[in-house]
């Protein structure tokens, strides 16, 4: 039997899935139209979908870690991996860190070099290249201030696709594991 190419895609949040570069607490979130058919092409492949966000507004007492857990669950994920930090604070699951998806990978026995990261923002990008993840930036929520404006922050890492938005993210994915090749865009 072959060797998957992907055994999980590890989703951002916000920007990403819906809503915009701006945190929207769970209930007032929405999903861009096309996401629960692109989540659901993932899952028919035969991928574990991780959610894996940062949520400092969790510290500040304006949410619960449980409510965005529940939302993301409710999306179809298998996981969600949360930090519910502030970037001042220190902690190692904070992206640009790649604490939460090392977690993931530990507890659900993944190889990261065979995941995909697709998120809209330059922390979501360097997590993945520092875990070794196949990186997929998306241009909605705050993907063009990522490619552009904050590009700095990030030279030493490069995007595997730039997508339009997260369904053409997961056409390329689709692509992917399918063997079809794909120029980078």
């Amino acid at each position: 039997m072959r060797e998957p190419k992907l055994q999980a895609v590890f989703i951002d949040r916000d920007g990403t899935l819906g809503g915009s570069d701006e945190v929207q607490y769970p209930g007032f979130f929405e999903l861009f139209p096309f996401t629960p058919g692109a989540l659901n092409t993932l899952k028919f492949m035969g991928l574990k979908l991780y959610g894996f966000t940062n949520q400092p507004g969790i510290s500040r007492g304006e949410a619960t870690e449980e409510a965005f857990r529940i939302e993301m669950l409710e999306f179809g994920f298998d996981g969600v991996y949360i930090c519910p930090h502030q970037h001042n604070e220190g902690c190692h699951c904070r992206k640009p860190n790649p604490g939460m998806l090392i977690r993931a990978a530990q507890e659900n026995n993944l190889d990261l070099s065979k995941c995909a990261v697709i998120g809209d923002r330059w922390t979501d990008m360097v997590a993945a290249d520092r875990a070794g993840c196949m990186k997929v930036l998306v241009m909605t929520g705050a993907g063009n201030a990522a490619l552009n404006e904050y590009r700095n922050k990030w030279l030493d890492t490069v995007p595997d696709y730039i997508a339009g938005d997260f369904a053409d993210a997961v056409t390329y994915i689709e692509q992917y594991v399918r063997g079809v090749e794909e120029p980078m865009i």
